[in-house]
């Protein structure tokens, strides 16, 4: 799956969700909650619209309530499941290359390494280190692990 069609599955639970806990929100809140232009948000409305998901009725002259369909409680049950399992494999996959990492830096001799990024990706990495009893300290001469997004590489080893 691309980035983009998880992010766009991401808007789409977002909105699904924020619609659920509030019919009557507007395209502007929406937006800002979602940190996107409101034409963002009005695609993404109008995607929900056609696939069946969401119905739009007007409340009063220029206020619109929108509708979850049984279609769109299910999509959104769907995107859910999708997003838990797309973050679990991240998780899984960061675990195991900062594990193939930890064995190149105790070949070298080395218990200790310094972590440079922070984030999810990050956090993940000392839970790691800590867990394969490798301190996670902020010494220049010692191994890195320098993040970069989801890539993880090792420097600092002669």
């Amino acid at each position: 799956m691309s980035a983009e069609s998880t992010n766009e599955e991401m808007r789409e639970l977002t909105l699904l969700e924020r619609i659920e806990s509030d019919p009557d929100i507007n395209q502007s809140t929406l937006a800002t909650q979602l940190g996107v232009a409101v034409g963002t948000v009005n695609w993404h409305i109008k995607r929900l619209v056609a696939k069946g998901a969401l119905k739009v009725s007007r409340a009063e002259r220029k206020k619109l309530r929108y509708i979850i369909t049984p279609e769109g409680l299910a999509l959104r049950a769907r995107l859910a499941l999708n997003y838990v399992e797309t973050s679990f494999s991240m998780y899984r996959r960061t675990r195991q290359k900062v594990k193939e990492q930890i064995a190149k830096i105790r070949k070298a001799g080395y218990d200790r390494v310094r972590i440079v990024g922070s984030g999810d990706v990050a956090d993940i990495c000392k839970l790691t280190c800590l867990e394969q009893n490798i301190a996670v300290v902020n010494e220049k001469n010692i191994p890195a692990l320098i993040l970069d997004g989801y890539k993880i590489r090792l420097e600092g080893l002669e």
